[in-house]
């Protein structure tokens, strides 16, 4: 009797795994040439990478009526949406960005919407770059970086609009609020206009101006009387003294007001009193 044994299997040839490993290769590096894809929730260096809604970064861009004219920087510019939005609005805008792969998928994202010459995006930590060029600031921060930038915002020219998506900035109070509608999340866009700087003593035809000034909001006196609703925006100043409301501009270390008494206009330029 001959007894058979029988080997249940299959063995490949050299030639056969050759191929397939190579198939494999192959297959790691086209994964890998894949064009980077921003996740949500993915982490940064201070905040985790969560998309704006379309939606709102329109509503952002209406709030600071920007223009051809204007120089925006995006703080943690991300995948750099508001960016794009503001070139395809005209205007010249910068991307300060830490994260490397976000750097370069906005840049790719400007070249395919045809934005590239009026886009920068650049690799940064926000809290070590000058933006002070920037005519308008947009921001998704977290509260307590926000407040950590509030000193350098309120050093910014007077009139530059910042811009933020959902956090305040401490207790200075927005100029403007506004939330897009119907709203799952991140939904609220806040305007702050920054204001001259006013606070002190000036001189003026009708006795000393003494202003306090606690961000945009300004109280104090013309000369015994006190003064009423006073208010920055930007360099445009107004307040009310009893029944009469002036309104003028900080140009400097000038101020000039006009007011309407007994029908008549009347004008005076205020200048800061000599320190003592």
């Amino acid at each position: 009797m001959i007894r058979m044994k029988l080997t249940v299997g299959v063995r490949l040839s050299a030639g056969t795994l050759a191929l397939m490993v190579a198939l494999g290769a192959a297959s790691t590096i086209a994964q890998e040439a894949r064009p980077y894809q921003p996740q949500l929730n993915q982490p940064g260096k201070d905040v985790q990478w969560v998309p704006t809604p379309p939606a709102l970064v329109e509503k952002m861009l209406d709030m600071a009526h920007l223009t051809p004219n204007d120089r925006l920087v995006d703080l943690g510019s991300g995948d750099g949406v508001l960016v794009i939005a503001a070139a395809r609005r005209g205007a010249r805008a910068r991307g300060v960005e830490y994260d490397p792969r976000l750097v370069e998928f906005s840049k790719r994202s400007a070249r395919a919407a045809g934005v590239s010459a009026r886009t920068k995006f650049v690799r940064g930590d926000i809290f070590e770059t000058d933006f002070s060029d920037a005519t308008v600031v947009t921001t998704f921060l977290l509260p307590s970086m926000n407040l950590r930038l509030r000193p350098t915002f309120l050093a910014l020219k007077p009139g530059t609009r910042i811009v933020a998506n959902t956090f305040a900035i401490g207790d200075w109070e927005p100029d403007e609020t506004a939330t897009i509608e119907p709203c799952e999340r991140w939904c609220t866009a806040m305007l702050w206009i920054v204001p001259a700087r006013v606070g002190g003593t000036w001189r003026t035809p009708k006795g000393d101006l003494t202003l306090t000034q606690r961000f945009q909001f300004i109280s104090g006196t013309l000369g015994n009387e006190p003064i009423e609703s006073g208010r920055l925006s930007g360099e445009e100043i107004s307040f009310a003294i009893g029944s009469t409301t002036y309104r003028g501009r900080v140009e400097g270390y000038r101020l000039r007001v006009r007011a309407t008494v007994d029908g008549k206009v009347v004008e005076w330029t205020a200048r800061p009193a000599p320190r003592r």
